[in-house]
């Protein structure tokens, strides 16, 4: 247990097991608000005593089911003993404020962290393989512990971005409770989308741990995709659509994916089959999980692509904060026996007893190696105690050793900020270049964490602002990744204007390119005055204003063209600025860049131009920015594909309608089969687009290469109403394919019953 864990194991009453009930008068006065919802309040708070910010969640009695706070209270010893690495921790209760005290997450819930950022591959593996190890706990409790709320808003993500499962047990089915009312909670807290089949259809059984691997199912395909499950569809549709066996869309799980996702994804599927008794267990799950998360070989909770791996796409992986994680000094299990030796030093140590440690340390304790290699005076730094390191340090202790891992006393002394230490430390010889095993000096921990006062007394010691770890970060990297406007000033004004430009050797970004994917906009801003290049290129040559018009951050991209920043500068795919705004929905940003010079109709290595990649996606507002801006509609890209046909192939039915508007051709046929939006439209069993397609006089006997209709399609997809709409506009049901079919034996191949008697018919 770290001590920043055991001092809020402090807050329990005992051992009996019971919540401490915090009176509001034991926080600071400034409670923070940081989420909202129907049901109450989550504050940021820090307790007076422990100096330690937690998470307040105040609970409106008058929005929440009957005695819903009261079984909270009634419940508290049963949350006390729900501790592990991935479920969220609770602390106690505020009776004065209605509210639960938890553990707090600095870095928020994972359905705001897909929302906001790119995520790469083995992060999403990462995120996945936790979120089963939590809910695998859950279920191992006897009797297990149902979550029956678990979705991404419920997952949150601690400093280091691992992830914690939090609000388990707050749904709660009680003996005799109606599925209807069960419904009505459900429902209530947006959970529409996590619902499993059997709790709305006749099943009589209440619901058990398959529940939640139901739901669970429905988080892996949120990870995988970056997406939100029914996008626009009511709660009537979901429901429908669910008890008929329809999941959310597998094509939009992105093409470019590891091998290794195809089994990633069998196991989603298995966890929401429609039979309830077919979902596997979490303690299988847990194990298949873990398996492809050893073969993407993440060693930390972020890195990049497998070695090996070819990059022909440009990398936003690193959009995630990097962050080095390293295993700080924990007191050991003492042995009973050894209470009285070495170890009973390591007690003192862990009682915070620092006046009865002092007398006990002796020459010998000094120079003895615990456990990963490290020294007392590693585990004496982390206790926080000046008077007790400095006593140590007296007894000779070697100022620069380190762990197995490279982890040096000084290294320790930042990551917990203690700047008394660091300075006696630096005092006393420590050396402020030493690096751990991947070349991480103490200076690019403080960086990192955003400790100017660190950064100042490392500088201030030797510390070299440019060095680099074994990828080639330098701090400053650090510092504009993740905001530190202070740290990056520190470490500019100690740098050369040659080096504040300087790429990290691994993927040749520099802080620019860092602090314009995040929109640090100050930052970027004090980098161009010191001369940072806004056009230099990355390994997969992207530029500043690729990515901070890719993520959005409208005032960055300003700033970028009136410090000089290209338009017409393409990242390895040919994607320009435009192209990534366009992709992603950035209507401002495209009009900007449009205002600046970039060409609406520059074409990608696989020829399309931003229209095209508007329309794949389903940006409307995007689309008519661009064509009121010069963009060509019937533009061709690859194998003579129009936005027209993309619209169509993703069924946006309201593109489409936006580019026929703008007087796109609805007759142009691609290359590859020679077909036309129509035909696009009866195979992705579109039919408002279908009708949209034929009021703008759509050719509804169209013949592809293969010779295939529109009708030839639509009796192949089986959709009654899509034939009957051609029938309605003449089309002809004796045309031939190239297999001397016409679609009515097309239909009777596919088993179509319904549409063969349709055929026959006539209509």
């Amino acid at each position: 247990m770290s001590e920043r864990t055991s001092v809020l194991m402090d807050c329990f009453d005992g051992s009996s097991g019971e919540f401490r009930d915090f009176k509001k008068g034991d926080f600071e006065a400034n409670w923070i608000k940081v989420a909202e919802s129907r049901f109450g309040q989550v504050y940021q708070v820090k307790l007076k005593l422990w100096r330690e910010k937690c998470a307040l969640k105040s609970i409106d009695t008058t929005m929440c089911p009957k005695n819903f706070y009261r079984r909270i209270t009634d419940e508290a010893s049963n949350f006390v003993k729900v501790k592990f690495k991935y479920i969220m921790s609770i602390y106690g209760l505020c009776s004065e404020a209605t509210a639960v005290v938890m553990e707090y997450m600095s870095n928020g819930s994972l359905n705001n962290l897909l929302a906001s950022h790119t995520l790469m591959w083995p992060k999403k593996f990462q995120m996945i393989h936790e979120v089963s190890m939590g809910m695998n706990f859950l279920h191992s409790m006897k009797p297990p512990l149902l979550h029956l709320n678990l979705k991404t808003s419920n997952i949150l993500l601690d400093d280091h971005l691992h992830v914690k499962i939090s609000d388990f047990a707050l749904i709660h089915w009680e003996e005799g409770m109606s599925k209807k009312l069960f419904m009505e909670h459900l429902t209530a807290r947006g959970n529409i989308s996590y619902i499993p089949p059997e709790t709305f259809t006749q099943c009589p059984d209440p619901p058990g741990t398959k529940f939640d691997v139901y739901s669970f199912g429905i988080v892996m395909w949120e990870i995988l995709t970056q997406q939100k499950p029914y996008a626009g569809c009511s709660v009537t549709k979901v429901l429908l659509q669910v008890s008929h066996g329809k999941r959310p869309c597998m094509e939009m799980i992105p093409e470019e994916k590891p091998c290794e996702c195809d089994p990633m994804i069998s196991i989603m599927q298995k966890c929401w089959d429609q039979d309830h008794r077919k979902r596997p267990l979490f303690s299988d799950t847990v194990m298949k999980t873990e398996a492809l998360n050893e073969v993407l070989k993440i060693p930390g909770p972020v890195h990049c692509h497998r070695n090996g791996d070819k990059e022909q796409t440009p990398d936003y992986s690193w959009l995630v904060p990097l962050i080095h994680e390293i295993t700080l000094p924990e007191m050991p299990d003492i042995p009973s026996d050894e209470l009285h030796g070495t170890y009973g030093i390591l007690s003192l140590l862990s009682k915070k007893d620092f006046g009865s440690f002092r007398q006990s340390v002796k020459k010998e304790h000094v120079c003895t190696q615990f456990s990963g290699e490290k020294s007392l005076l590693h585990y004496t730094v982390a206790s926080g105690d000046v008077r007790s390191v400095e006593h140590v340090l007296s007894l000779d202790a070697e100022v620069n050793c380190t762990t197995a891992r490279g982890y040096t006393p000084l290294i320790i002394a930042v990551l917990y900020r203690l700047h008394d230490i660091i300075s006696l430390l630096l005092d006393h010889g420590a050396s402020a270049t030493e690096g751990d095993e991947d070349q991480w000096t103490a200076l690019h921990f403080a960086a990192q964490n955003g400790d100017d006062r660190a950064v100042r007394l490392l500088l201030d010691k030797g510390a070299v602002a440019d060095a680099r770890e074994k990828t080639g970060w330098m701090p400053l990297h650090l510092a504009c990744q993740n905001g530190h406007e202070a740290v990056a000033r520190l470490l500019v004004s100690r740098m050369s204007e040659k080096a504040v430009g300087q790429q990290e050797e691994a993927r040749g970004r520099t802080g620019l390119h860092m602090a314009s994917a995040y929109g640090h906009l100050n930052i970027a801003k004090l980098l161009l005055s010191q001369g940072a290049d806004p056009n230099v290129t990355d390994a997969t040559d992207c530029t500043a204003l690729h990515l901070s018009a890719g993520e959005g951050h409208n005032r960055l991209v300003r700033l970028l063209l009136k410090s000089g920043a290209s338009t017409e500068s393409m990242d390895s795919r040919g994607y320009t600025a435009l192209h990534l705004a366009a992709l992603k929905g950035h209507t401002g940003i495209c009009r900007q860049l449009l205002s600046n010079g970039a060409s609406p109709d520059f074409r990608t290595l696989q020829g399309w131009t931003p229209l095209h990649l508007a329309a794949l996606r389903g940006h409307e507002a995007t689309i008519v920015q661009l064509e009121s801006q010069g963009a060509c509609v019937n533009v061709r890209g690859e194998n003579g594909w129009t936005p027209l046909h993309l619209a169509c192939h993703q069924s946006r039915s309201e593109v489409v309608t936006k580019l026929l508007a703008a007087k796109a051709d609805p007759n142009v046929k691609e290359d590859r089969e020679g077909w036309t939006p129509l035909h696009v439209a009866c195979t992705s069993v579109s039919f408002p687009i279908v009708l949209h397609l034929i009021t703008h006089h759509a050719d509804v006997n169209a013949v592809s290469t293969g010779k295939a209709t529109p009708l030839h399609l639509a009796a192949q997809h089986g959709c009654e109403p899509i034939v009957k709409a051609l029938l309605l506009n003449g089309a002809d049901k004796t045309l031939l394919d190239s297999s001397g079919a016409t679609a009515q034996v097309v239909a009777q191949r596919c088993e179509k019953g319904e549409i063969v008697q349709l055929l026959e018919k006539g209509c």
